[in-house]
């Protein structure tokens, strides 16, 4: 849901007041602390415990045993009449950290502030944008991503879209004259944003090749929409994806041959060297 608080439709909902949680893997805690009803609309549902179950719904695709579905009734409609109900007889949420987040940083967004951003680029101010999209996960190697967005020199600046994000968003990394050095686009969908982004600057600097710019891409998976978000950079010629913390394990080694040899793809080592290699 954190994306949705940047969409200016949802601006004139005054109870809409703000971000509870963190990426979904920690769900099985946070929702036992929430204390209210959760509807689960996609497919990152864990197991529900059974000190929260009953407050547990879905609709769409996702479902679980035991869990209340909620579908459209015949006049193409879906009824949270219920959710409604059970939410006036929960206690109030645990607090369970404080703070803001910067993000809203889809395309539309950031080509607003193109003129800000390509003097950026041209003065030296950024001399690096890295993309640092894709998944989250509960392993411990997955804390590379925030080691890695804590050691980025100041002159780099983070685009980002997707569960990935939780690992670095709440630093405070700071900004480089007003730009903060975390751009967020959004949701996996919002990787869109990230390719547009990408070709405008293509666009504006009058490079021939993509990967003339000063981008470099660190994107870390964990599941099915993350390669499809691989196949359309792949698609737009950019080469030198280095993902992590591992390789898919459904890559065969006659398909790792084809995207090492024909666009460079890479895996990770660790935060020091992969610094050294990415800011050659």
């Amino acid at each position: 849901m954190l994306p949705a608080h940047y969409y200016p439709a949802f601006k004139k909902y005054e109870h809409f007041v703000g971000n509870y949680g963190n990426a979904w893997w920690k769900q099985n805690e946070e929702f036992e602390k929430f204390n209210g009803p959760i509807l689960m609309t996609t497919n990152c549902l864990v197991p529900p415990k059974e000190s929260y179950k009953d407050r547990v719904y879905t609709t769409g695709t996702v479902g679980f045993e035991g869990v209340t579905h909620i579908t459209q009734g015949e006049d193409g409609e879906k009824d949270f009449s219920d959710i409604v109900a059970h939410a006036k007889k929960c206690a109030p949420p645990q607090e369970i950290e404080q703070g803001e987040i910067v993000g809203g940083f889809a395309h539309q967004t950031v080509l607003s502030l193109a003129d800000k951003v390509i003097e950026a680029v041209k003065s030296g101010a950024i001399k690096k944008i890295f993309v640092m999209a894709g998944c989250d996960g509960r392993m411990k190697s997955r804390d590379y991503y925030t080691q890695f967005a804590e050691k980025l020199p100041q002159d780099t600046v983070i685009l980002t879209a997707g569960c990935a994000k939780y690992r670095y968003n709440k630093l405070d990394l700071g900004d480089i004259g007003g730009i903060p050095r975390v751009l967020d686009a959004g949701q996996c969908n919002d990787s869109y944003s990230l390719a547009v982004i990408a070709l405008k600057l293509k666009e504006v600097f009058g490079l021939a090749d993509i990967n003339e710019l000063p981008i470099a891409y660190n994107i870390a998976w964990y599941e099915q929409k993350a390669v499809i978000v691989l196949l359309a950079l792949l698609h737009l010629g950019v080469k030198n994806i280095h993902l992590g913390p591992t390789l898919p394990a459904f890559l065969s080694p006659n398909v790792v041959n084809v995207l090492v040899e024909n666009f460079g793809i890479g895996g990770i080592t660790n935060v020091e060297n992969d610094l050294e290699m990415f800011l050659k």
